[in-house]
């Protein structure tokens, strides 16, 4: 490995993983769906556009970069739909966001859900680790196992398991353990579970969650732990925890307290969770992941990526100065709330205007834990 590896991910300025789609990028895919141009051609510019933003995370100085997810139209459908076992579909409806909907999608379970070897996201992580410089980390994003749960409302059909739930996470587990594997073989060593469940768990709860959830949540820690658990010694796995992030709209809103008990329970190596507005609620709920004993890092997301406006430096450490009363200093990093661009649409926001807010959060996390 690269000197990166000597450094603790997550690391004081993070990313949590998608950037915005140049209009070149966008334009390519609509000719190859048109038939236009071939699957080489495709690859060809997907692999120049990220080879280009790849250059600037590392001019910027991040420590670890992504391939801003240049390769997928949704963050976690293409995901799903390279394992064996699962197929995308469009349902009648998209997912409902605060005042939109998204175009459509979801996931069918049309056999027993397997590892595949020859998933596109491993030559995806291939290019992505040759071309990034000694002493940076190639960052690989995947969706967390708990937003694969059977659930009409988001779009997971079980067409094969026939309500077997147990049997559908063990054959999940297994399928995410050998896939964790092969991205390490292939050289990774910082993987990012994004997670929707725990943001939209607690959006529909009060200060605990609410009862009929509590399943759901038990066997979302018994994934992660046991995907964790099974993973290499020198692979760090953190877990972004997002309330929606659709064309600069929301989905979820609420505070972290219904979750908190079931997040201090995860062996993950550290936490990205968004904080960029008054939907967040307030940092009390970390202190259950402080008081954990397992010394995680916890990343807030107090740079928005869903409005173009930049932040002050010194609201920032004053939001710093507020996390930093539930969890020690040390163990606090910060990052934008989410990605960019979950989807291929992207957020209302210019490439200059993402190039700014990650800046923003290097130059404030230099300052204040006085990093060179």
């Amino acid at each position: 490995m690269t000197v990166a590896a000597k450094l603790k991910f997550p690391y004081r300025y993070d990313e949590v993983g998608s950037l915005l789609r140049p209009a070149r990028l966008k334009q390519a895919r609509a000719d190859y769906h048109d038939r236009k141009i071939s699957e080489a051609d495709l690859r060809t510019i997907e692999n120049e556009e990220i080879s280009r933003i790849v250059d600037k995370q590392v001019e910027l100085g991040l420590k670890a970069v992504t391939d801003g997810e240049f390769r997928r139209s949704w963050w976690h459908l293409d995901f799903f739909d390279g394992l064996n076992g699962a197929e995308f579909f469009e349902p009648e409806h998209g997912y409902i966001f605060h005042g939109e909907e998204t175009r459509k999608g979801g996931i069918k379970f049309t056999g027993k859900l397997e590892y595949n070897p020859n998933h596109p996201f491993f030559d995806g992580f291939k290019y992505l680790n040759s071309i990034v410089p000694e002493g940076v980390a190639a960052k690989q994003t995947i969706p967390s196992p708990s937003v694969f749960f059977p659930n009409k409302d988001a779009g997971v059909i079980d067409e094969y398991y026939d309500g077997d739930f147990e049997t559908f996470l063990n054959d999940e587990i297994q399928a995410y353990k050998q896939t964790v594997q092969h991205f390490y073989d292939l050289g990774c060593r910082y993987l990012q579970l994004d997670d929707t469940s725990w943001g939209m768990w607690a959006s529909f709860s009060d200060k605990t969650l609410k009862p009929e959830l509590e399943p759901l949540a038990k066997a979302a820690v018994k994934a992660i732990n046991a995907i964790v658990d099974s993973k290499p010694a020198d692979l760090t796995i953190t877990m972004h925890v997002c309330k929606g992030n659709y064309d600069s709209t929301w989905a979820g809103a609420g505070a972290y307290d219904p979750v908190a008990d079931y997040l201090a329970q995860l062996h993950i190596d550290g936490y990205f969770l968004e904080y960029d507005d008054e939907r967040s609620g307030g940092f009390e709920p970390l202190k259950k992941i402080a008081d954990n004993g397992r010394n995680q890092r916890i990343v807030i997301g107090i740079v928005t990526t869903k409005k173009p406006e930049l932040e002050q430096e010194d609201f920032l450490k004053d939001r710093i100065r507020d996390a930093a009363q539930y969890v020690p200093l040390d163990n606090l990093c910060i990052s934008p709330q989410c990605g960019f661009a979950s989807t291929e649409e992207g957020n209302h926001l210019t490439e200059e205007d993402q190039w700014n807010k990650l800046a923003l959060v290097i130059k404030t996390a230099k300052s204040v834990w006085n990093i060179e």
